[in-house]
């Protein structure tokens, strides 16, 4: 069995000077101020490790390979070059810079900034761009001279479509105007002004690279590949399409937005309708973060960590409802009607549910005088059934007729060009209406998926 290893030198070393300039690659990244979570991130984590084994001494040249076979790995499975990893992370920084220039007015220039934190700023991206400056053809020639060249080093060249940043959910940073004034800027330092537009106009953190999210964990995670689904596949309810359009608009323009109740039958669409403002609208700031029933305690502290990110943001909760005993309704109230925290004009709840009286209410719930119940039980009753009316508005859903369901198929069926005559895709449409789940846009969908794999379309 071939082993590598058998023809590495016992003994290799470095020249002096590049000793040095490792020393000295290793001491900017130690010093940095602001911007010390790009440390943390995998690739330059497995690039600290790779400077720490090329300057040990004496070197060891089989921890060489394996260090710089890690880094080699983290920029493959990245598709980026060290350079654009680096890069990526300086857009995506969350660090007291950013988020300080979020709380800020727009048109507050950088003076209003503390000049310490600026200048603490400029002294990081100065160290940045040093650390950007080392090319992978240098890390490569320096593993040669500690492998004594025994064996072949390869470097990670990045792909010349820049389209390999894209985010699995569309947003691209690589193609932002920032990006090119990075590579084009001989001082990152002089370069912090159009940063800091950057940062107020996109954000900071994931919410700069990612649209969609999931509360999970007590924490948003980001959602790699949501919901493709574009408004123009939705069709049978465009009075609800419009006015949801209209106010998500509203919410984007920086005036008063509605809390938003769609409800109706099932299969209607309407968590299709609310995941398609997201195709529609990302690319103008406007963010999904999903919440289930069961994390609706956490939407103060959701909301509270939103309302100073100037992106738009949409809490979705699909399928709600509340059994009688349920008190989880009590933590989306205050977000509904508000508590003596400002509510954030940035953020709107948009909730489906197939139920109207989103608290499930009995007879026996009914007060009676001869029970020993509570004095104002109607008070109680009147409470749970009110409380989706605390949405400002509400859009309702009504069982597709067949007309509607056929026109569902037909736009489906023309959106994939199947090549199936009308007379014949009615007649299967009603058909597998009839033996499967009745007349719906989801069982449209359904049959026009089942379709397109028949006619392999």
């Amino acid at each position: 069995m071939f082993d590598p290893t058998n023809s590495l030198p016992t003994d290799s070393s470095l020249p002096e000077p590049i000793r040095l300039e490792i020393q000295q690659l290793q001491q900017q990244g130690a010093a940095l101020l602001l911007y010390r979570s790009i440390l943390e991130t995998p690739i330059v984590q497995a690039f600290w490790r790779l400077l720490q084994t090329l300057n040990s001494s004496p070197q060891d040249a089989l921890a060489g390979l394996q260090a710089y076979g890690d880094w080699f790995y983290q920029l493959a499975a990245a598709s980026l070059s060290w350079q654009a990893a680096l890069r990526l992370q300086i857009l995506r920084a969350d660090n007291p810079l950013t988020q300080q220039l979020q709380q800020k007015l727009p048109q507050c220039p950088i003076d209003c900034l503390s000049p310490t934190l600026v200048s603490a700023a400029q002294h990081d991206l100065r160290i940045l761009q040093q650390l950007d400056r080392c090319q992978g053809s240098q890390i490569a020639a320096w593993m040669q001279q500690v492998t004594g060249r025994a064996m072949p080093i390869w470097e990670w060249e990045e792909s010349s479509d820049r389209s390999s940043d894209r985010s699995s959910d569309g947003l691209s940073l690589m193609q932002h105007p920032i990006w090119q004034q990075l590579e084009q800027a001989s001082d990152w330092g002089e370069l912090l002004p159009q940063l800091a537009d950057f940062y107020r106009q996109v954000g900071m953190g994931w919410f700069a690279s990612y649209r969609a999210f999931r509360w999970q964990m007590g924490d948003l995670r980001e959602i790699a590949y949501p919901d493709p689904i574009q408004l123009n596949e939705l069709v049978g309810y465009e009075a609800q399409k419009a006015t949801l359009q209209q106010n998500t608009e509203a919410l984007l323009d920086g005036y008063p937005a509605l809390h938003v109740l769609l409800y109706g039958s099932r299969g209607a669409g309407k968590s299709s309708l609310v995941k398609a403002l997201l195709s529609a609208y990302g690319a103008r700031g406007l963010r999904l973060i999903e919440v289930n029933k069961a994390q609706l305690g956490d939407l103060p502290i959701i909301v509270d960590r939103l309302r100073s990110a100037p992106q738009k943001f949409i809490i979705f909760v699909d399928d709600l409802s509340f059994e009688a005993d349920d008190d989880a309704y009590k933590a989306l109230k205050v977000v509904l009607e508000g508590s003596a925290t400002a509510r954030p004009q940035n953020v709107v709840v948009y909730a489906t549910s197939n139920r109207r009286h989103l608290i499930r209410e009995f007879f026996a719930d009914r007060p009676r005088p001869k029970d020993a119940d509570e004095i104002h039980h109607w008070d109680t009753v009147q409470e749970k059934l009110s409380f989706s009316d605390r949405f400002g508005l509400t859009l309702t859903f009504e069982p597709a007729d067949q007309k509607t369901y056929l026109e569902i198929v037909q736009h489906l069926a023309q959106q994939f060009n199947l090549p199936i005559e009308p007379q014949t895709l009615e007649f299967r449409a009603l058909q597998w209406a009839t033996r499967h789940n009745g007349r719906s846009g989801r069982t449209a969908r359904q049959f026009i998926d089942f379709l397109r794999a028949e006619l392999r379309a």
